[in-house]
């Protein structure tokens, strides 16, 4: 087995519009544009690392040549929900939803302590948000 030389993960978002969900993206998260590529032709981005505070992810275009054309978008559908701990949910959420977010889940305190909420993007991509409660808030369940 070979060891992996950096710890880190990084989520890729399949979108057919990768300029739209940039700026979809830094409207309803806060998300901040690292590093872009571009097509061979200079066209429209390719492929765009964006930031939420150290957590990266990429949104990268359609492209068949990778594995990702008509037969990806036609069997793909949502199996994972990106998370992020927020200083406030629910304003992270009313921040997405005025960016165009469906509101999947809408917050409410958990029993284990969290106020809690996820919404799906207008690419298809389910996203979770969470703030702890107070330590009080915590135990008195």
């Amino acid at each position: 087995m070979v060891a992996l030389q950096r710890q880190r993960l990084i989520p890729h978002l399949v979108v057919a519009d990768v300029a739209r969900a940039v700026e979809f993206y830094k409207r309803a998260l806060g998300a901040e544009e690292d590093t872009r590529s571009a097509l061979e032709n200079g066209g429209e981005p390719a492929c765009v690392a964006l930031r939420i505070g150290p957590a990266m992810f990429h949104v990268c275009d359609v492209f068949p040549e990778g594995g990702c054309g008509p037969e990806w978008e036609k069997h793909s559908h949502v199996s994972v929900t990106l998370h992020l701990e927020v200083e406030d949910c629910d304003h992270v959420l009313a921040r997405a939803v005025a960016a165009g977010a469906e509101v999947i889940f809408p917050p409410r305190d958990m029993s284990w302590g969290d106020r809690y909420a996820r919404i799906r993007d207008p690419f298809g991509h389910e996203w979770s948000f969470a703030h702890s409660g107070t330590q009080q808030q915590r135990f008195a369940a």
